[in-house]
C-alpha cells in the first residue's frame, strides 16, 4: 500500500467513526423515546479508501407497525368502553348495588309485607310510603345520572374530534416535510419519526390503515375504508348537544361525509375511542334508561287503583308533572323514570294506600282499619309476571322484581365482558409494542458495544495516521 493510499484510508476511517459516533450518540440520547426509531450508518467499500459512510438509515418494520397500530386501536376502544361501563356501575352504587332500583324495590316489598300484617299501624304505613319514595328517588337519580353520562360522552366526543382534527393537521405538516426531504435528498428521518408518532395517536382515536405512495407520501383510511387523509386532511364534523334527556338523539360523527359506525356488543367491536363513545352514548346508556323507564311503568301498573268504573288510574306512584301515561301497555315511555314520584295524597295520608283511595275509589267500603286485601295484592303484584317491552333487551314476561334484578345483571354482564376484553387487548398491545421496540427501538447495550467498536476503529486510524506521519518524516529526511 502506498503512503497516499494509506493516508486516504486513515482519513476515511476517521470520517466514518465521526459520523458513526454521532449516530450512536443520537440513538443513546433518544433511547427512552417511544417515537424514535434507531438509526444505522450504512457504509460502502471503495478501492482507494476502503469503507465509507454513504447514508444514515432509519430502521423500520412495516408489518410490526401495522400490527402495533391495530392493537392500539383495539385497546383504546375497549379501555374507553370499560371506563364507560365502570361509570354506569357507579350509578348502581358499586359492587353492593346500593343505589340500584332493585335494592329499593326489595325494601319496599318488605315494608309492604310488614304493613299488611298490621294494617292499622300508621307508622308502618308511613314506612311503606317512605320506602316508595326511596324507589322513586332511585329511579329519578339514576335517570339524571344516565343522562349526565350521555352528556359527558357527547362532550368527550366533541373534544376527541377536535383532537383528531388537530392531529391530522399536524400530520399534514409532518407528511409534507417527509415528502420534501425525500424529493431534495435530505435526511427525512426526524420527520418520519414525528409522522409515525402522529399515526399512533390517531390510531387510538379511530381504527386506521395506511398506504405508502410515491415520494414517501402516506394516505390514511379508517378501518371501514373511509378516507381520513390523502394529501390533505378530510373534514371531520360533529354537532354536540347542550343537554340530554331520555328522548334526545345524539349527533353522528361524519368523516368526509360518511358517518362513523359505533361499536357493538358487550366486548365491543370499537376500534378507537370514538366508536366506543358512540356505542356508550347511543346504545348502552339508552338501553339502561329504557329499563329504568319500564321499571317505573311496572310500578305504576302494580300500584294502580280503580276509578270506580273498572279503569286503572295511577295510585301510589304517579308523575311529578301530573301527566297521564299509558302504564298498561308494555311499551317504553321515554323519561318516565325521571318523572315518577309518590302521590302527594299518599304522603299526606299514608293509610290511603291501604284503602285504595289515593286517586281511586276505595274498596274498603266499611272503612275498616284492619283491611289488608289491597296490601297483600300489592305485595303479590311485585312477584306477579307482567309484560315488558322487548326493545329493552331483557325478559319480556317476568316479575317486576326479577326485571329490576335482570337490569342490574345486564350492566354487570357488560362490565364483566368489557373487563375481560380490555385485559386481553392490553396484553396484546404491550406485546405488540415490545415486538416493535425490539425491532426498531434502541438497545443501549448494543449501542455501547458499537461505540466501543467505533473507538477501536478510531484508534486504528489514528495509529495509521501516526505511522504515515513517521514514514513521511523519514522519507523527507532521507531526501535531504
Amino acid at each position: 500500500m502506498s503512503l497516499g493510499s494509506a493516508l486516504n484510508t486513515a482519513k476515511a476511517t476517521l470520517s466514518n467513526t465521526s459520523l458513526q459516533s454521532a449516530v450512536v450518540s443520537n440513538n443513546i440520547s433518544n433511547a427512552s423515546s417511544s417515537d424514535y426509531n434507531r438509526r444505522a450508518a450504512v457504509t460502502s467499500t471503495s478501492l482507494s479508501t476502503g469503507a465509507i459512510t454513504v447514508k444514515i438509515e432509519r430502521v423500520e418494520d412495516t408489518a410490526l407497525l401495522k400490527q402495533n397500530l391495530s392493537a392500539s386501536s383495539d385497546d383504546a376502544g375497549k379501555q374507553k368502553f370499560l371506563d364507560g361501563m365502570k361509570s354506569l356501575s357507579v350509578v348502581l352504587g358499586g359492587e353492593e348495588y346500593t343505589a340500584a332500583p332493585s335494592t329499593y324495590l326489595a325494601a319496599l316489598q318488605n315494608a309492604l309485607q310488614t304493613y299488611a300484617a298490621s294494617p292499622s299501624d300508621v307508622t308502618l304505613a308511613s314506612a311503606v310510603v317512605s320506602a316508595s319514595t326511596d324507589v322513586a328517588n332511585a329511579l329519578n337519580t339514576s335517570t339524571n345520572s344516565v343522562q349526565q353520562l350521555r352528556a359527558d360522552a357527547d362532550s368527550d366526543i366533541q373534544n376527541t374530534v377536535a383532537k383528531l382534527n388537530q392531529l391530522l393537521s399536524d400530520f399534514e405538516q409532518a407528511n409534507d416535510s417527509v415528502k420534501y426531504a425525500t424529493s431534495v435528498g435530505r435526511d427525512p428521518n426526524n420527520a418520519l419519526d414525528k409522522r409515525e408518532g402522529l399515526l399512533k395517536e390517531i390510531s387510538g382515536i379511530i381504527g386506521i390503515s395506511t398506504a405508502v405512495r410515491s415520494g414517501n407520501d402516506i394516505a390514511i383510511y379508517t378501518s371501514d375504508g373511509t378516507t381520513l387523509f390523502e394529501t390533505t386532511p378530510r373534514k371531520i364534523s360533529f354537532e354536540p348537544r347542550a343537554a340530554y334527556d331520555a328522548s334526545t338523539t345524539g349527533s353522528s360523527i361524519f368523516i368526509d361525509g360518511v358517518a362513523v359506525k359505533p361499536g357493538s356488543g358487550s366486548n365491543t367491536t370499537a376500534k378507537g375511542r370514538l366508536p366506543a363513545l358512540l356505542q356508550l352514548r347511543d346504545e348502552v346508556y339508552p338501553s339502561y334508561q329504557s329499563q329504568l323507564d319500564e321499571i317505573a311503568r311496572g310500578l305504576m301498573k302494580t300500584f294502580a287503583e280503580d276509578d270506580g268504573a273498572g279503569n286503572p288510574v295511577a295510585g301510589l306512584f304517579t308523575t311529578r308533572d301530573a301527566s297521564t301515561v299509558d302504564f298498561e301497555t308494555p311499551q317504553v315511555i321515554p323519561g318516565l323514570a325521571g318523572l315518577i314520584s309518590v302521590a302527594p295524597n299518599a304522603v299526606a295520608a299514608p293509610t290511603k294506600l291501604r284503602d285504595g283511595s289515593i286517586a281511586g275509589t276505595s274498596p274498603n267500603t266499611a272503612g275498616s282499619s284492619g283491611y289488608s286485601d289491597l296490601l297483600y295484592k300489592y305485595t303479590a303484584g311485585l312477584n306477579t309476571q307482567m309484560d315488558f317491552d322487548p326493545a329493552v333487551g331483557l325478559s319480556t314476561n317476568t316479575t317486576l322484581l326479577s326485571f329490576a334484578t335482570d337490569s342490574v345483571g345486564f350492566i354487570e354482564e357488560y362490565r364483566s365482558n368489557a373487563t375481560s376484553a380490555a385485559d386481553n387487548t392490553s396484553v396484546m398491545l404491550t406485546k405488540s409494542k415490545e415486538a416493535y421496540s425490539n425491532a426498531t427501538g434502541v438497545n443501549l447495550d448494543e449501542e455501547l458495544i458499537q461505540l466501543l467498536d467505533i473507538e477501536q476503529s478510531y484508534k486504528a486510524a489514528a495509529k495509521l495516521m501516526s505511522t504515515v506521519d513517521d514514514l513521511l518524516k523519514t522519507l523527507l529526511e532521507a531526501a535531504n
